[in-house]
Parts: structure tokens; C-alpha cells; sequence
């Protein structure tokens, strides 16, 4: 299989993630045409990250998006499931605690992190429901989760310029500055068949979290997601 299917099996997306980890950061600046860097400021700033708080960052990656919570004095745990991904950000950033984590089995306790977030992960994660617990399960009461996802542009028009560049454009562009173009060719299909911003906000009140709200970034061609644990 050259590249993941839309099954999301765990081996092939994370052998996936291995393949592109050295140009992830730069390829995702190119391919979102530098909307991922304002899209890492929001979650930042909805994360709200203080002192002395510690923050799970789920499908971290090499890391990169952990360094605003560090920097604002939280203890930041970034975790993956990709051993590529992760030996790139311990070659980038040697100080992060990078984790290796399965997210519908994480290797943290009850109630231990006081805010949990994932950025353009959760769609990767082949049972979406069993993640959204776990991260319940480690968040303490009055904890907060973050998401930020590819979501549905609210705007006709634009909608239909999205999901042309996703299907036409993206795959040559991944190919110019990606190592696995592949791996852009499933992030395109996987961002066609996610659910919409309501349709997250359902899974997040079924998992068991309150208060779900979300707002629209970039005309909802990504969304945040927030919510809190009873």
C-alpha cells in the first residue's frame, strides 16, 4: 500500500507521519499557503496556556506546535504515535519531554493534565470516540480541551474553490515540496470525509464534555473546537 486508506489503520498512518516528518513543517506552511502558522497562534491563544499548568499536546508531531505552551510557562507534554516524527522534534527541540502515545490508550494517569489539545490530528485517529474519552480520562475536572481541525467552509463559493485545490492542486504542490506525496493525497480524501463543526461538537458532548462551543478560522476551512470536563 502506497498510501494510507481512509480505514486509518495505525501502522500505516504512523509509517506514513515517518515518511514526511523532516519537511512537515515547511510542506504545511507551503500547502496552506501560510495560514498554518495564524492557525498555530489561535489554538495558543485558546489554549490559554499559564504557569505551572500542565498541557498535553496530542499528535505533536516534531513538536513545534508545544513551543507556545512552554513559553508561556506551562509544563507541555507533546505526544505521538509517529517514532519518526518524534526523533525529528528531539533533534529540533531537545529540552520538549516528546512522549510516544497511543491516543485511544495514553500512557498518563486519571486527571493529571489541565488542558488537552490536538491539532489536524484527530481526523488521523482511526476511532475518534475512543480518543475523545481518553482525553477525558487524563484532563482534571474543569480541564479544557482544544481542537483544531480542517472542518466545512461556511461559504458556498469558497467551499467549492477548497475542495478543488484539496483534489486538484494540493497533490502536484505535495509533490514539488514533499518527500511522500502520497501522504498528501489521503490528507486530502481525510479532510473530505470529516465531519462538519457541528457534527465534531456531537462527538465531543457524547465523549463526555460540557460547555462544546467552536468558531470558525479561515471561513471554516478549519475550525476550533472547545470544550471542558464536568
Amino acid at each position: 500500500m502506497t498510501r494510507a486508506s481512509l480505514d486509518k489503520q495505525p501502522h500505516e498512518v504512523a509509517a506514513m507521519f515517518d515518511d514526511v516528518a523532516a519537511k512537515y513543517d515547511l510542506t504545511n506552511d507551503v500547502l496552506s499557503l501560510g495560514q498554518s502558522r495564524l492557525w498555530r497562534k489561535a489554538v495558543a491563544r485558546a489554549v490559554a496556556a499559564r504557569p505551572g499548568e500542565r498541557v498535553l499536546d496530542l499528535a505533536a508531531g516534531t513538536g513545534t506546535s508545544s513551543l507556545p505552551f512552554a513559553a508561556a510557562g506551562a509544563y507541555v507534554v507533546p505526544c505521538d504515535f509517529s517514532l519518526g516524527m518524534l526523533r525529528e522534534g528531539k533533534r529540533r527541540h531537545p529540552r520538549l519531554p516528546l512522549t510516544a502515545g497511543d491516543a485511544t490508550r495514553l500512557p498518563f494517569a486519571d486527571g493529571v493534565f489541565d488542558a488537552v489539545t490536538i491539532s489536524f490530528g484527530l481526523r488521523n485517529i482511526q476511532d475518534t470516540q475512543a480518543a475523545l474519552r481518553e482525553l477525558l480520562r487524563v484532563t482534571r475536572p474543569g480541564g479544557r480541551i482544544v481542537i483544531c481541525e480542517f472542518s466545512h467552509p461556511t461559504w458556498r463559493p469558497l467551499r467549492t474553490v477548497y475542495t478543488e485545490y484539496l483534489m486538484r492542486a494540493l497533490p502536484p504542490v505535495a509533490t514539488a515540496v514533499s518527500s511522500s506525496p502520497d501522504a498528501y493525497v489521503y490528507l486530502a480524501e481525510s479532510i473530505r470525509a470529516w465531519p462538519d463543526q457541528a457534527g465534531l461538537a456531537a462527538r465531543l458532548g457524547k465523549a463526555g464534555w460540557a460547555k462544546v462551543a467552536w468558531r470558525d478560522l479561515t471561513g471554516g476551512i478549519v475550525a476550533l473546537h472547545r470544550g471542558v470536563k464536568p
